[in-house]
């Protein structure tokens, strides 16, 4: 997948401005794709200038103007073409997973701690995206949201990131302690 679909995709909900997509994507779309402002920036005019956002410009008194971006018809074209192509594997790379797969070989107390780090981390993420599961489906059961939900794209998305973060978390606190534990046995045999 490329920046240009995440974009077009989290452009289907309205008019955004790149401000306003830069927080979109903070919010909803963080789970899975991760977009620097810049990146972002860039990618709008990109978009444009190929023909798959429509942009207009919006005067503002006493701060600059922005400009607002729609995906065109031809965006639309362009998600439909990805959606049709055969998803690549995920996988993961991650430079905590190569500390974990030496820590056996080094000093470990550097590793429990960014393993406690990234859970805290996670545990954050998985308290936000359920609260944002809760905001998007409002009053509606989550199973009544999701066979009648006008929009349910973003809360699928979301389901997943909640399960992803969850599983980091417990994974990290599992491995801290199973670090910790072993830290302790050398200690008590040295």
């Amino acid at each position: 997948m490329a920046l240009r679909h995440a974009v077009l995709a989290a452009l289907l909900d309205g008019e955004y401005s790149g401000y306003q997509l830069a927080k979109a994507f903070d919010i909803g779309v963080a789970n899975f794709w991760h977009a620097l402002p810049q990146q972002l920036y860039a990618e709008l005019a990109k978009l444009e200038k190929e023909g798959l956002l429509s942009g207009r410009q919006v005067l503002q008194e006493g701060r600059p103007n922005k400009r607002l971006f729609t995906v065109t018809e031809a965006g639309r074209a362009e998600l439909e073409a990805f959606a049709e192509t055969v998803a690549k594997p995920s996988f993961i790379r991650d430079d905590l997973m190569v500390k974990v797969q030496a820590a056996d070989r080094i000093g470990t107390a550097a590793v429990i701690a960014q393993l406690d780090e990234r859970a805290e981390v996670s545990r954050g993420k998985v308290e936000f995206l359920t609260e944002l599961l809760r905001t998007l489906r409002g009053d509606a059961p989550e199973d009544e949201y999701l066979r009648h939900g006008e929009r349910i794209g973003p809360y699928l998305t979301c389901l997943r990131g909640v399960a992803f973060e969850q599983e980091t978390r417990d994974w990290c606190l599992r491995i801290a302690a199973v670090l910790r534990a072993r830290q302790e046995n050398r200690a008590e045999h040295a």
